[in-house]
């Protein structure tokens, strides 16, 4: 199993960007999906060019700023894939914790890229606010 982190410092404040992310059904900082669905726990994604993909919510939790989540149904055949959003709030700034664990590691690669994209795209969407 590999670990992979990704921090970025984004000078807004964190109930901001904790608005954006916490809402499982927004999609438009994740580069790729064309829409979500929601069923219960289950967040079901439909991305471009590679079909459906769902997640379980396991934890969004408001006080802690922290969204925990597993991929269970995946195009890729993937054994593990647990990943955790927490948002750090400084004083008008925000750090952006996110942890992925993914097993096998030979996903681990497009897993960051997909991470990094991702953050690009919320950092264009919070210059708009």
């Amino acid at each position: 199993m590999k670990i992979i982190k990704e921090q970025r410092s984004f000078q807004v404040e964190a109930n901001v960007i904790w608005d954006i992310i916490s809402d499982i059904s927004r999609c438009d900082w994740v580069p790729g999906v064309e829409s979500i669905e929601l069923e219960g726990n289950k967040r079901i994604f439909k991305m471009s060019g590679m079909g459906r993909l769902v997640e379980e919510i396991i934890e969004c939790n408001d006080t802690e700023m922290k969204l925990s989540y597993s991929a269970i149904e995946t195009m890729a055949p993937i054994a593990h894939h647990l990943a955790t959003i927490i948002l750090h709030a400084g004083k008008d700034s925000t750090v952006f914790e996110w942890q992925t664990e993914i097993d096998p590691e030979e996903f681990s690669d497009a897993i960051r890229q997909g991470m990094i994209t991702s953050l690009d795209q919320l950092e264009e969407i919070l210059k708009k606010t």
